[in-house]
């Protein structure tokens, strides 16, 4: 269908694309050929640039027949100018055709070659020329939105508490990705809760938020007990804790400690039930105190990945000290 609609083009418009078309395709093929060594390629190449040579050649031929015009000579199939002079006799006259409207050949085939010529750069050069495309990058995730949400009894008892949604806007920061060492990632979810803490029959407030990447998952929580630090190192003797580090962040005090965070299956199918609690992957947190005196209470700052994999302890206490001077106590 398309060598039939190219068929149908003037001479003088048709042959030089078929000219540009082929000179463009045979390079451009040749070239990726010897770079790859894809000989069968190289061959499709030269079979390009023949025939493209050839279609030169018969362009080449017109135009000398058009200088040099003769009562045998033809363009594709179709008796020169030379051979028909149109004419009639109107009161007595001849009326012979305007040199001027004449169609120009040459400048026909000068438009066809610069229009195609400029065609073809354009695709082969489109794709190193053009900026990239921004709005492919997928946005990142926001934070579900908790207005209106009901708090627990324990929220209004601790003044001082936060929210969920409050934690989840303070950790989902845009450089938040750049802390743990994959500055590409941006997040795929981002959520905050309003809990309470286990075992504690909903008197201790214990919001959380999360914020999920390709690689890394980042939690933060505050728990609003009457726990130190110092108290909290101590009891980590007693548990599974494992590389416990104790160090100042912000001027207060803090620890950082392994542990693995527990898996649980889902069985969608029939009847719904779940599997047992298993073992997770290894987490890295960080806790640190509410206030530089240790009164009680701490923020859990917690990484980890599917994979196994953790970030190096510098990224804790980057995201530590960036987010924390920006969270502030809720006041009623």
């Amino acid at each position: 269908m398309l060598g039939f609609l190219f068929r149908l083009l003037p001479f003088w418009v048709r042959e030089p694309l078929f000219i540009v078309v082929g000179s463009v395709f045979g390079v451009r093929i040749m070239y990726l050929a010897l770079r790859e060594e894809e000989w069968a390629a190289a061959g499709i190449g030269v079979v390009f640039l023949v025939v493209t040579a050839a279609r030169v050649h018969t362009v080449v031929q017109a135009l000398r027949a058009r200088r040099n015009p003769s009562p045998a000579a033809s363009v594709d199939g179709a008796v020169s100018d030379a051979a028909v002079q149109p004419h009639s006799q109107v009161a007595g006259q001849r009326l012979v055709p305007d040199p001027e409207k004449e169609p120009n050949a040459l400048g026909q085939a000068v438009a066809a070659v610069a229009v195609f010529a400029a065609l073809g750069v354009a695709l082969w050069l489109g794709p190193h020329l053009l900026p990239p495309d921004e709005d492919s990058t997928p946005p990142a995730a926001s934070c579900s939105s908790g207005e209106g949400e009901e708090l627990p009894s324990a929220y209004d008892k601790t003044s001082q508490a936060v929210t969920g949604d409050e934690l989840c806007k303070a950790l989902n920061r845009s450089d938040l990705a750049q802390f743990l060492g994959t500055p590409a990632e941006t997040a795929t979810m981002a959520w905050g809760t309003n809990n309470t803490a286990p075992l504690t029959d909903g008197k201790v407030a214990q919001p959380a938020a999360e914020v999920h990447f390709d690689t890394y998952t980042v939690n933060v929580s505050a728990t609003y007990n009457k726990l130190s630090i110092a108290q909290y190192v101590k009891l980590m003797e007693f548990g599974e804790e494992t590389d416990v580090k104790a160090l100042s962040v912000l001027g207060r005090p803090g620890v950082l400690f392994s542990d693995h965070t527990m898996a649980i299956e889902f069985n969608l199918g029939s009847g719904g039930s779940g599997g047992p609690v298993g073992q997770g992957p290894l987490a890295r947190t960080l806790s640190v105190a509410l206030d530089g005196n240790d009164r009680g209470g701490y923020y859990d700052i917690t990484v980890w990945s599917t994979s196994g994999a953790l970030p190096d302890d510098s990224a804790l206490l980057d995201i530590a000290e960036t987010i924390l001077p920006t969270i502030h106590e809720r006041t009623l």
